[in-house]
């Protein structure tokens, strides 16, 4: 099959299924922002990588302004045009459209429908949601009030307008059925992070010999976005009350953009906190940046916790390291954490609070962290094998492409034919 997989953010485990369906024998393009910053995953074809796959880069012409409306409306416009010029070029049988922003894919979806180009939804927020916050924040009541249903009506007509769905969490789905969706088209698949490239590393690595200072710090590592759904303070005020219970901790925090900015300007009133602020790292670095961590911190405010599902905890389950989180208890995020036997409280002063006791905890026994990040690890490697969840993708793309088996072959050739994992068995088997 020729497929496109468009993840807008660019993040590592989408790219993980693109290697993975085109070592199936699928012929994968890429796509993604080159525009949007994030933490990235590896972008580039890479010396072991199947012939069919490629990588395209899309850039609007027009400035990605995030927080300004009429800027990522008018960004969000021109990144559509750039898209479907490129989906003309290119011509795939389907189009799995992640994390593309709610009027770009609305401008798609209507193109689609009227090419009658078959489409493939991977649902990782509702953006409605999100909108509707930032309208209510921004807007008198009665004009946030429309504002909101009009962005609802837009992001239901683009869940019943798609070929398949699939969807990160049974919540999508309670919330399709709230609009009045049929919902006989979604699947849920969860998210996960990629195994062979989040591995555990050595706290001491090169990563952390070129970015921190030696000594037996605490290292308290953020890393990903830092966006309207987060509370930035949450992170200074953990190590302010860290180091007030005697804690030597350091907050180490990978991210761009407004977040950050407002912590940087909230740690300069205590010049002494050791804190180091670094941007977004490379996803070579990834690995050893995570292992460089005593515990790797999640933040989530309670109202963005109804339509978001943070990913990097995934990361930090992979990367074998304690994982602490200042969210929603009901949040699967959460579940994922105590399911690792992390801490999880909400992000208030109540919440930081029983972070730092926990913290406490894990600092006077080495070999308990130790085995809390073996357990996340093993917890991962129960959930995140590629060749199960790329199984369950060709089955949704097979439902959203009409005669798919019949051009592929699919059911014919062997299991996993083409997948990395079983070339890499078959050169073990030879050597």
């Amino acid at each position: 099959m020729r497929l496109q997989l468009h993840d807008f953010s660019g993040h590592p485990f989408q790219a993980e299924l693109s290697r993975e369906l085109a070592g199936r024998g699928h012929s994968v393009d890429h796509v993604y922002s080159a525009q949007y910053s994030s933490g990235k995953g590896v972008l580039e074809r890479t010396a072991g990588d199947p012939d069919l796959l490629s990588f395209s880069p899309l850039d609007s012409g027009a400035p990605f302004q995030k927080y300004s409306a009429l800027g990522r409306l008018r960004f969000e416009q021109a990144y559509a045009r750039t898209w479907l010029e490129h989906n003309r070029r290119t011509a795939p049988e389907c189009i799995v459209a992640c994390n593309v922003p709610l009027f770009a894919l609305d401008q798609f979806r209507r193109a689609a429908s009227r090419s009658s180009q078959p489409w493939l939804l991977w649902h990782q927020d509702l953006f409605s949601n999100a909108i509707s916050e930032e309208l209510t924040r921004r807007l008198p009541a009665p004009a946030a009030a429309g504002g909101s249903s009009l962005v609802r009506r837009i992001e239901a007509g683009i869940v019943r307008s798609a070929s398949q769905v699939v969807a990160i969490g049974e919540e999508f789905r309670l919330a399709y059925r709230r609009w009045g969706l049929d919902t006989g088209h979604v699947s849920i698949i969860p998210n996960w992070a990629p195994l062979e490239e989040i591995v555990p590393r050595p706290r001491s690595n090169a990563w952390t010999a070129a970015n921190l200072p030696a000594g037996p710090e605490l290292r308290l590592l953020y890393a990903g976005t830092l966006g309207r759904k987060h509370n930035p303070l949450l992170l200074s005020d953990l190590l302010r009350s860290a180091r007030a219970a005697g804690l030597p901790a350091r907050l180490i925090v990978a991210s761009e953009g407004e977040g950050i900015d407002m912590l940087r300007a909230d740690l300069q009133q205590d010049p002494d906190l050791p804190v180091t602020l670094l941007p977004f790292q490379p996803a070579a670095d990834l690995p050893d940046m995570l292992g460089s961590a005593d515990v790797l911190v999640t933040i989530l405010e309670p109202e963005a916790s109804r339509f978001s599902i943070p990913s990097k905890v995934l990361s930090s389950l992979a990367a074998g390291r304690p994982l602490l989180g200042l969210m929603p208890e009901d949040n699967p995020a959460a579940t994922d954490i105590l399911a690792a036997e992390g801490y999880v409280g909400q992000p208030t002063e109540f919440g930081v609070a029983g972070a730092v006791a926990w913290l406490r905890s894990l600092n006077r026994d080495p070999a308990a962290a130790e085995a809390l990040g073996a357990k996340g690890r093993a917890l991962a490697e129960s959930r995140f094998g590629i060749v199960p969840i790329a199984d369950r993708f060709e089955a949704v793309l097979r439902r959203a492409v009409p005669g798919a088996d019949r051009a592929d072959d699919l059911r014919s050739r062997p299991a996993h034919a083409g997948s990395s994992r079983f070339r890499r068995r078959q050169q073990d088997a030879a050597a």
